[in-house]
Formats: structure tokens, C-alpha cells, sequence
């Protein structure tokens, strides 16, 4: 992972904004996109020497105060500012804490495996924070059966998008479901974890630039509701609405799909041997 995730929000922040958002005059042709550091610092209230020294990693420290006034300056919302909290926590003194990291809980509580039964015939699974597949539903095994996903001794959602080439024929959007399971790894546990490192260094080696230039890139928090879009063996195109809820005493993620219109809900209660109206579609 990039050991200056702050200087790299930082300056990817910068360089998004216009002078006109930021509320600056628009001058002549600009040959640097966004805003200057000057203008940033200016409007920050910080010195430019200072924020070289954040933008270049040589300072990994700034206080809440100095990221209030980036974070107003910048104009980010909420979940952003969230986001630079964390990286600062974990860049600086807090990274020495969680060096110790627990290993990835594999152990499905009796109440959230009575929570799938209850989802059922719906497409729910539940993931740890390296993305080991732990428990799912039977409807999800005959979506994500056929496609290869349940494959192997411990199925990994990662390595199943990064390196199954049946996953960019599954689907259609991959590059935005790369993007989210590559946020999903960084943010659902510290940085520092060892685990984290070793699945990104063997997704490294595995699956090449396609994970690592996503690890490199300006940090993002992941999406937790959506819609899937799946080529199916057996049931065709299909539209899945998905919603994210997180158990984070436990470190795990449980996704629950539901059909975004009539045709997939049609197409899922075939799948599943159902009479059709079992499932409902909702709006994706």
C-alpha cells in the first residue's frame, strides 16, 4: 500500500476542486488542474510550506484543527472527511497499535446464520475483511454457484473477482466491483494488519496491476448498497439491488441481493426452484 496516503488524498483533492467551487475568481488558462497549492494553503489558513510538507509525506501528523480547515477548504462531505480522519490515524501514532492485529474471525454466530435462514430465497452472503466467503444462503449458492465463486476449500470474494477470469464474464460493471472489494480490504480493517498485507501482497503478485494500481490509487470508501449487473450462466442477465450491513464486532460484512426488476426476479425464483413471486423485485 502507498506509505503517503495523506499527501495523495491531499493533492487528488486539490486538483478536483476549481477555483470557482473553492470560491476564487476564475483567471486566464491554468496550466495546473484545480487549485495551487498557494490558493489551497491561503484558504486553509496554513502555511504553502506546510502543505508541501503534508502533500509529500514529510509530515504525517497535522492536528484535527489543520484537517478541519483542508476538510471546509476542499469542500468535502462527511463520509470524505471520515475517510481523511482514518488515514491520519493510521499513518501516525495509532498504525503501533494495531500491529497486533486479531486473526480474521471465521466463526458464524448462531443469531447471524438465523438472520440468513431468514433471508432466504434471497442471494445473502457473509464476508470477513480479507474477504473469505464464511456463510450464505441457498439462494446465493444457486446465483453465485454456477458463476465460480464458492469454488475452492475457502472461497475468497478477492481473489474470485481478481483472479477467476470467469469474473469479468459474470460482471458486467467489473471494474466498478473491483474498485469496491479493493476499498472494502483497506478500510474494513487497519491498514497496518498483517493479514490485509498478506492477501494485498499475494493479490499483488497474482493479479498484477489490476490490484495494484486499484491499492496505489487515492483512497475511497467503499459503496454499501448498489446494483450488480450479472451475466448468469443458467438465468441470463440479471439486475441485482445489493445492501451492505456491517457486524463489526465481528469484523464481517453480510451482502443481501434482491432482483431490481420483474425479469430477475423471475429468472431467481426459477434458479431456485421456486414458484414465481417468492421474491419481489425492489427498485436498484
Amino acid at each position: 500500500m502507498s506509505d503517503n496516503e495523506l499527501g495523495t488524498f491531499l493533492r487528488a483533492r486539490r486538483e478536483a476542486i476549481t477555483p470557482a467551487e473553492a470560491g476564487l475568481p476564475t483567471g486566464p488558462r491554468r496550466r495546473t488542474p484545480g487549485l495551487r497549492r498557494s490558493e489551497l494553503a491561503t484558504l486553509a489558513g496554513i502555511s504553502v510550506e506546510y502543505l508541501t510538507r503534508l502533500e509529500q509525506g514529510r509530515d504525517r501528523n497535522p492536528s484535527a484543527q489543520v484537517l478541519g480547515v483542508l476538510a471546509d477548504a476542499l469542500n468535502l462531505p462527511v463520509a470524505e472527511r471520515i475517510l481523511l480522519r482514518r488515514i491520519v490515524k493510521e499513518a501516525g501514532h495509532d498504525a503501533v497499535l494495531c500491529s497486533a492485529a486479531t486473526e480474521p474471525t471465521r466463526t458464524v454466530r448462531p443469531t447471524v446464520r438465523a438472520m440468513l435462514d431468514g433471508l432466504e430465497p434471497a442471494p445473502a452472503v457473509l464476508i470477513n475483511w480479507i474477504g473469505d466467503i464464511l456463510a450464505y444462503t441457498t439462494g446465493y449458492r444457486s446465483l453465485a454457484g454456477p458463476l465460480g465463486v464458492l469454488d475452492g476449500q475457502q472461497p475468497n470474494i478477492l481473489r474470485y473477482v481478481f483472479t477467476d477470469e470467469r469474473a469479468r464474464a459474470a460482471y458486467s460493471d467489473w471494474d466498478r466491483l473491483a474498485d469496491e472489494q479493493v476499498a472494502y480490504l483497506r478500510h474494513e480493517a487497519p491498514l497496518h494488519d498483517p493479514h490485509v498485507t498478506a492477501m494485498a501482497d499475494e493479490l499483488t503478485v497474482t493479479a498484477g496491476a489490476l490490484f495494484a494500481d486499484r491499492l496505489a490509487a487515492v483512497p475511497a470508501l467503499p459503496r454499501r448498497a448498489g446494483t450488480d449487473l450479472v451475466v448468469h450462466p443458467e438465468a441470463g442477465p440479471l439486475r441485482l439491488a445489493y445492501e451492505t450491513l456491517a457486524l463489526p464486532d465481528d469484523g464481517h460484512r453480510m451482502v443481501v441481493h434482491l432482483p431490481a426488476d420483474d425479469a430477475t426476479a423471475t429468472a431467481l425464483d426459477r434458479l431456485n426452484g421456486r414458484r414465481p413471486g417468492a421474491l419481489r423485485a425492489v427498485s436498484g
